[in-house]
């Protein structure tokens, strides 16, 4: 594959696809939106082939560079931790098409160009190494989602769509800010050179609280989560999957390539910020899941708190803590799409999703309840589920840093465990007597189709995970080799005594 421009061809293909759909008709549509993302899917599983994981290539492959006015370039490239994050863009996308098959019969058209472009910009956002580039791609993204939850979402779409427009532009214009410094002091916008330039300290912290008002909005982290449960009631069923599995990603992606690398004293030295919000978050959004009374918003809160557990072992300064962050990322955006697809499958049959409007689905629904449990249980993080690997790996790195936050969201996965349980029960056992929810058929051929891939995955990462962490290690390990000297010390490491023990015969005599 050398010389040949795959990510260009990645970002073209669905560009170009998104074109044709405004011009046909809405079936055309939907099967030029399908034929695009089920194209380039092919191409990140070659790219994903042909990634060297031997640690003996460049850190940065694919690379594509071609300079266009000054100093901004179309620069390109990938390491392990994108090359990641782009296979579960390109994964999630046909499927979204896939769920919107049916259930989008407004302004098809328009629906499945718009679908199309977040894919285009989620993938510049992840394979961008031009910092005005990645600027650009990242905020793009905010524009088709603001439509797709403003056009084709429900009561309250305007409310939640400029909510979440503003809450995540605003802090956006501070990273401008600091971006526009960073280029002018290391004299490039190069993303590979500015990740090896050592900014002065005193301007560390700025630079860091600059881009963390960007991120932490993306991510969500408490308090700044607000608009995240608006946004996904309103969002349309394939709205929500892209959200949750990949636009809340861009927060975690945008620390683990900035943040922690580029301001590595400023991340040790703000560290207790990120520890402070991620427990509440996780403990806080964790007890407002198990008051919810709609499904899409319960497992909204259960987003903010999984994504919690991302940041804390983001900011663990080693190798556990990071590839399990990563591990949590792709977890959660594997399990949270299914899950919102799983409420989106009994929404088209009830138009309800009220939890008690259901129950006993266990009965004329036992194809659904099965798909269902494994996503339950996964979100839960049981063993063999992906959602195990990546909490563990992280519990394991932050457990280093701090035991207090170690034990918080410990604390909060048992309360995860807690409302997910609730919820499957409410939902799945008990009496079927609603006569309107006894009518509901089982799972269509078509639902099936992009429910079990989902579930493949989310086994395949539980229960070999290596194949996910190999492409990352290398990458991860360049990057605590970098903040190692910030490490910051942990609360729970093991005090070795320098007194010599006592002789073992003197000790004996002496009993």
């Amino acid at each position: 594959m050398n010389g040949i421009p795959i990510l260009s061809i990645m970002l073209l293909v669905p560009m170009v696809a998104a074109l044709a759909c405004l011009y046909a008709s809405a079936g055309n549509a939907r099967r030029i939106a399908l034929g695009a993302t089920l194209l380039d899917l092919a191409l990140g599983a070659l790219m994903w082939a042909q990634f060297d994981v031997s640690g003996a290539a460049p850190q940065w492959q694919f690379v594509e560079f071609h300079p266009i006015f000054g100093r901004f370039a179309w620069a390109l490239g990938i390491d392990g931790i994108a090359l990641m994050l782009i296979m579960l863009t390109v994964f999630l996308m046909p499927i979204c098409i896939a769920a919107s098959w049916q259930s989008i019969q407004k302004r098809v058209p328009e629906y499945m160009a718009l679908f199309l472009v977040v894919e285009v910009l989620m993938i510049g956002t992840f394979s961008a190494q031009d910092l005005f580039l990645f600027y650009i791609f990242f905020e793009a993204g905010l524009i088709p989602m603001y439509l797709i939850i403003g056009i084709w979402g429900g009561p309250r779409r305007i409310y939640a769509s400029y909510k979440f427009f503003l809450y995540t532009l605003l802090g956006s214009v501070l990273m401008l800010i600091a971006m526009l410094w960073m280029a002018h002091e290391a004299g490039t916008t190069e993303i590979p050179v500015l990740l090896n330039h050592n900014f002065p300290v005193g301007a560390q912290n700025w630079l860091w609280l600059a881009f963390f008002a960007s991120f932490a909005v993306k991510v969500p982290m408490w308090p700044v989560h607000t608009w995240l449960p608006d946004a996904h009631v309103e969002a349309p069923t394939a709205g929500s999957v892209i959200l949750a599995g990949v636009m809340l990603k861009l927060g975690g992606y945008g620390f683990i390539r900035f943040s922690v690398p580029m301001f590595p004293q400023a991340s040790e030295a703000l560290i207790w910020v990120i520890l402070s919000l991620s427990m509440i978050a996780v403990v806080y959004t964790s007890l407002v899941a198990l008051v919810q009374a709609d499904m899409k918003k319960l497992i909204a809160y259960s987003s903010v708190a999984h994504m919690a557990i991302v940041t804390i072992g983001l900011f663990a300064f080693n190798q556990q803590g990071l590839e399990g962050a990563m591990i949590v990322m792709l977890s959660h955006g594997l399990v949270s799409g299914a899950l919102f697809l799983c409420v989106g499958v009994i929404y088209d049959r009830l138009h309800t999703r009220e939890i008690d409007r259901y129950g006993g689905l266990a009965e004329n629904m036992p194809r659904y309840a099965l798909f269902f449990m494994l996503f339950t249980m996964a979100s839960i993080g049981l063993p063999g589920t992906s959602g195990f690997v990546g909490e563990l790996l992280s519990l394991m790195g932050i457990y280093q840093v701090s035991s207090i936050a170690t034990v918080v969201c410990t604390t909060g996965i048992i309360l995860g465990a807690a409302y997910m349980l609730y919820l499957y029960r409410r939902i799945v056992f008990g009496a079927l007597t609603k006569p309107d929810v006894k009518a509901m058929p089982d799972l269509s051929k078509r639902e099936i189709a992009f429910l079990l891939p989902i579930a493949l995955a989310v086994l395949w990462m539980g229960i070999y995970p290596e194949s996910f962490l190999r492409p990352m290690r290398a990458d991860v390990a360049t990057l605590v080799a970098r903040v190692a000297q910030a490490k910051p010390i942990g609360d729970a490491q093991l005090a070795v005594s320098t007194v010599e023990p006592a002789d073992a015969g003197a000790e004996g005599a002496h009993q």
